[in-house]
């Protein structure tokens, strides 16, 4: 449970940071503080995590493949 909870903040961190690099760079605070207004794909406030989440089943998914493979 541990190891997939990293690995999950590890893929949040990442595209947050991917995708906001400039925000993060020049003004985290007002970023995060415009979190509640953000509009992303029309998903709200809550895009970072349902982006994360679909990102995070798409890896369990090749890894589930790829276990498959190497029995």
């Amino acid at each position: 449970m541990k190891k997939e909870l990293m690995i999950f903040t590890g893929i949040f961190l990442f595209l947050a940071i991917a995708m906001h690099f400039k925000e993060w760079i020049s003004h985290p605070v007002d970023h995060l503080m415009a979190l509640p207004n953000a509009g992303a794909f029309g998903l709200g406030p809550l895009h970072p995590l349902i982006i994360t989440f679909v990102v995070y089943i798409i890896f369990l998914i090749i890894r589930g493949i790829a276990k498959l493979f190497k029995r």
